[in-house]
């Protein structure tokens, strides 16, 4: 397993829309892949799941990935989390 943590810096934390574009970005990897707020657990290839997190500005999530194709996923992630969050 592999892992990064992110503040979000994004006005409105994890939204529809970029919640949308998150899934989109996940879901191609073979790897299950899950967003945690500490509290709450989310999987990162589901839009209900990962809006039902509640993220906001200024939270700090561990976003980790298991599976054949982590490395790449965790890469590509940490690049989505950069650019959009």
């Amino acid at each position: 397993m592999q892992e990064f943590s992110y503040t979000i810096k994004d006005e409105l934390g994890i939204h529809a829309r970029p919640a949308g574009l998150l899934v989109k970005q996940a879901s191609p990897f073979k790897s299950a892949i899950a967003v945690d707020t500490g509290t709450k657990k989310a999987d990162a290839k589901k839009i209900m799941a990962l809006m039902g997190a509640g993220v906001k500005k200024g939270m700090t999530v561990t976003v980790s990935a298991e599976g054949p194709d982590e490395g790449e996923a965790i890469e590509a992630l940490k690049k989505f989390f950069e650019e959009n969050l």
